[in-house]
């Protein structure tokens, strides 16, 4: 009877910590959400408006397909975020918010651009 009093135990904590970790990667997603995508989408603007050429006329048309694609999915924002060094793997490593961004990309592997590697 111990024994099975003691791993209903151990489950149950086993269950609390992993609603801890998904409570963490939900506020994670919506700090992207709330926070990166604003300066994600600034940034897209700013370097559209810097290229313009007359052969890259980076139009309203333009500015609102690559903002559609990099802001559909947080691993694509994130993506975005580290590649226009608006953070880095040392603010992700500071934040705690490592193991969520790799985890981030690993479930949404199909949307992130194959090039982009976090150790």
């Amino acid at each position: 009877m111990e024994i099975i009093a003691l791993l209903a135990l151990l489950s149950l904590l086993w269950l609390i910590w992993q609603l801890i970790k998904a409570k963490q990667f939900t506020r994670f997603k919506r700090e992207i959400e709330q926070n990166l995508k604003t300066k994600v989408i600034d940034s897209i603007i700013a370097e559209l408006d810097e290229t313009r050429s007359e052969v890259f006329p980076n139009n309203e048309c333009h500015q609102e397909a690559t903002i559609n694609y990099w802001t559909q999915y947080k691993s694509r924002i994130l993506h975005a975020a580290l590649q226009r060094d608006i953070i880095d793997q040392q603010w992700l490593k500071n934040s705690g918010n490592l193991r969520n961004a790799q985890h981030l990309f690993y479930v949404e592997r199909q949307y992130v651009p194959q090039r982009l590697k976090v150790e």
